[in-house]
């Protein structure tokens, strides 16, 4: 007998602590994917959809590119190992063309995974600093660590009494974070200049810490002047200003979000399409901040380890993905932006039909539709105003139909440069019926 997905989900279940390798990663109903290529996801029993999901978005050419794989697989050929003992050339190109292009590096360091590269950040702010406190966005995501993983997205009836220029009582997102962290962390809304200001005044801020593009809660763009004002607060109060773009980077630009925004951060960090699906991380930022590694006094160094920091196949890919970004920069980007428009006029003219409030954002390549009659400003606006009932079964209705967005109210969904106007227009035309068939 042929095993049902519900049977192997269980028999993984037994093996694996939560059922999946990464918490976030599960969903309902539950779906076996065993292969993926360019724009597309294949089920366990044959199935195809147009992939929208991308791994949490690091596809920014698409599953299983050739030009990336094969750069991968010229480094494994050349011998090119995992030494650890100096610095490699693979390390010193990786690095330079890194700095190269992105405005807010001056130095970096690299990782493995975003979360990592995050708690290095936060580390050599508060060494910089002298100071403990951090502060994080409501809504926000910046990996899983300790100081970080409050108030991740607070339920409806907690941020309803919530007050713009206030700060939020702390929500833990998880067990085992200890209680003391709780006296070093500050948690305000995205895009309120006024909580900010009023939480950096206090003077004991290290850093404060936001993507500059709330990604994990879809497209929530900052407000005209919001970046630049966050820029002026940290720098009256002494405080590390970081961009997480782990999901921003490299997805809209080759110099990041900072470089459309034209706001540079004291440091940030990137993963995700710097290597196109490979495992990698970045940290980096202002020089000053960055000597802190190997700073001469060893009550200011600021130590960074990692046996995987640097591997050569990582960095192999993410050495491809930054030549071709750097080579055809104008190409990709007008691609990704022609199909994101394309995807946009006609899901919008779609909904403009219906009896209830939608709203299409896009930011290039990366979208999100609300079930909404406003642009969220923030994770309170969304909270209050998204019909997540909706928005989860258009999303489960959509997977039926063959259209992979991840099915979870408010998440993201991005296009590859391995997405054709056929696949977009499929989706436009899927679109239509499923909205057609939920009424």
């Amino acid at each position: 007998m042929t095993e049902t997905v519900a049977e192997a989900v269980a028999r993984r279940r037994q093996y694996i602590a939560g059922g999946t390798m990464s918490i976030n990663r599960a969903i309902n109903p539950a779906k076996l994917f065993v292969r993926a290529k360019g724009a597309y996801l294949w089920d366990v029993e044959g199935n195809a959809y147009i992939d929208y999901h991308a791994g949490f978005a690091p596809y920014l050419f698409g599953h299983a590119d050739k030009e990336i794989d094969d750069a991968v697989i010229a480094a494994i050929g050349s011998g090119a190992s995992l030494i650890g003992a100096g610095t490699m050339p693979w390390e010193a190109e990786i690095a330079e063309l890194l700095v190269e292009a992105v405005p807010g590096l001056d130095q970096i360091q690299l990782t493995s995974t975003g979360s990592e590269a995050v708690s290095y950040a936060l580390r050599l702010a508060r060494a910089a600093t002298g100071r403990d406190t951090v502060v994080v966005m409501q809504g926000g995501y910046n990996g899983w660590s300790d100081y970080v993983s409050y108030n991740l997205m607070d339920a409806r009836d907690i941020v309803a009494d919530h007050q713009e220029g206030e700060e939020y009582p702390l929500r833990v997102t998880t067990a085992g974070v200890p209680k003391v962290i709780d006296k070093t962390v500050r948690v305000i809304e995205y895009n309120d200049l006024a909580a900010a200001e009023k939480v950096l005044a206090r003077g004991d801020v290290a850093a404060l810490i936001l993507e500059p593009v709330l990604q994990n809660i879809g497209v929530v763009k900052p407000l005209p002047g919001y970046l630049e004002g966050l820029r002026v607060l940290c720098d009256r109060y002494g405080t590390v200003l970081i961009f997480d773009e782990v999901k921003t980077g490299f997805r809209h630009a080759l110099g990041g979000y900072q470089a459309i925004a034209g706001v540079c951060p004291d440091l940030c960090t990137f993963g995700k399409a710097v290597a196109n699906g490979y495992p990698l991380g970045v940290v980096g930022g202002r020089r000053d901040i960055m000597a802190l590694c190997n700073d001469p006094d060893p009550s200011r160094r600021v130590i960074i380890a990692g046996t995987y920091n640097g591997h050569p196949v990582n960095v192999a890919a993410a050495r491809a993905s930054l030549r071709r970004l750097k080579s055809r920069e104008a190409e990709v980007y007008g691609e990704l932006e022609r199909l994101g428009a394309r995807m946009q006029a006609g899901i919008e003219a779609i909904f403009a039909r219906r009896n209830y409030p939608t709203t299409f954002v896009r930011q290039g390549s990366a979208f999100a539709l609300y079930f909404m009659d406003h642009a969220p400003r923030n994770w309170r606006d969304i909270a209050l105003h998204n019909d997540n009932e909706r928005d989860i079964a258009y999303r489960r209705a959509m997977i039926d139909a063959g259209i992979f967005h991840f099915p979870a109210a408010t998440k993201q969904s991005s296009i590859s440069l391995a997405h054709t106007d056929d696949d977009i227009d499929r989706t436009i035309a899927v679109t239509e019926k499923v909205v057609r068939t939920l009424g």
